[in-house]
């Protein structure tokens, strides 16, 4: 649209425009201190749909942002947020999480868990949950320029798991809405449904690795201490409810001895984890093992008040139909998941920078 001639105090539009915002902005002014951000992020809600729906920034020119932001703040001297950058965002914000990609049905689709709602005013539209997200969470997001869809998505997981800026951060970097749910698994028929449908979003494929220094030609014994090394770092990469066990933990049955590689207790699912780590691509001889670990850990180590012990194994490469038919009539709930290291040490002189582990 071609912009015209903006003078802010001969258009009426403009003026229509400015009391509105500047008589909702008094109204949140005098809310009551709870719920200081959702009503902060409503009224950015309110502002981005005036704008939007006005197309004021098309209409107006590149001079309407930074006379607004003018006039809002001269009106609002106290109040944040009224920059010429902020009110861009602003209407960003609208234009994202108001499209039609964010269907209810997307909603129901990707809020798996129980988000609290806001008060009287929850009403299940898309605002109900970006309210519940800081505004500089909002803005790393929209500062990705992922398609609306995805970005409602880390809406929902910041919210879901509490997520810091730096957290959402390694999860938009980790590419997590691309990975997550994404692993070969058995767990429809192995698992109760609450536990089946939280546990196969929970995995993910693949798995970033890339905090690991490893050389190229990389033991599993090295994978092994490299994530022990780096557990925090790891565990971030899993994601919420991971507790580490420990690593080649042993298991004796009737006098022979066993180690598994990592062992894992999931704070919400209340099950034992099994972890193993195979350097090369899938082979289906490797779920027999994981299978004799996860009953050992059973056996061993659950209490009546834990679920069934799930193995996951972690390859470099995998055949999906080979690993979901190895998997398919399995008892023991498994997973098999992908990793990619993209950063190996290419001569063995380095070796040393990676782990002090003698190879095989």
């Amino acid at each position: 649209m071609k912009s015209i001639v903006f003078d802010p105090n001969r258009n009426q539009q403009y003026q229509n425009l400015l009391t509105r915002v500047i008589n909702q902005a008094k109204v949140t002014q005098y809310r009551s201190c709870v719920g200081v951000n959702q009503q902060l992020i409503r009224l950015y809600w309110f502002i981005g749909e005036e704008i939007s729906k006005l197309k004021a920034d098309a209409k107006w020119g590149g001079k309407f942002f930074s006379q607004f932001s003018h006039d809002l703040t001269e009106s609002f001297p106290d109040m944040k947020g009224f920059s010429t950058r902020n009110l861009q965002y602003i209407k960003q914000m609208y234009d994202t999480f108001s499209s039609k990609e964010i269907t209810p049905q997307a909603v129901a689709q990707l809020q798996k868990a129980n988000l609290p709602s806001v008060n009287n005013e929850f009403t299940n539209s898309p605002i109900d949950y970006v309210s519940l997200v800081p505004w500089g969470h909002i803005r790393f997001i929209l500062d990705k320029d992922f398609s609306p869809e995805k970005s409602f998505y880390y809406i929902l997981k910041t919210i879901e798991y509490g997520w810091s800026r730096n957290m959402l951060l390694n999860m938009m970097a980790s590419e997590l809405y691309e990975s997550e749910g994404k692993t070969i698994n058995n767990f429809p028929t192995t698992l109760p449904k609450n536990d089946s449908d939280y546990a196969s979003e929970m995995l993910k494929s693949p798995y970033h690795l890339d905090f690991l220094n490893l050389r190229k030609d990389f033991k599993e014994k090295e994978l092994q201490k490299g994530l022990e090394d780096n557990i925090s770092r790891f565990l971030i990469e899993l994601g919420n409810g991971f507790a580490f066990v420990g690593r080649q933990i042993r298991l004796e049955i009737n006098g022979d001895e066993f180690f598994c590689d990592l062992l894992f207790y999931h704070l919400r699912l209340r099950r034992y984890i099994v972890v193993e780590l195979k350097t090369g691509k899938f082979e289906p001889e490797y779920v027999s093992k994981l299978n004799l670990y996860c009953t050992a850990v059973d056996h061993i180590y659950k209490t009546d008040l834990d679920g069934d012990t799930i193995g996951l194994l972690f390859c470099k490469e995998k055949n999906d139909l080979v690993a979901q038919w190895t998997v398919e009539k399995n008892e023991q709930p498994i997973a098999i998941t992908r990793y990619e290291l993209k950063k190996l040490l290419r001569n063995n002189h380095l070796r040393s920078k990676a782990t002090h582990i003698p190879t095989d």
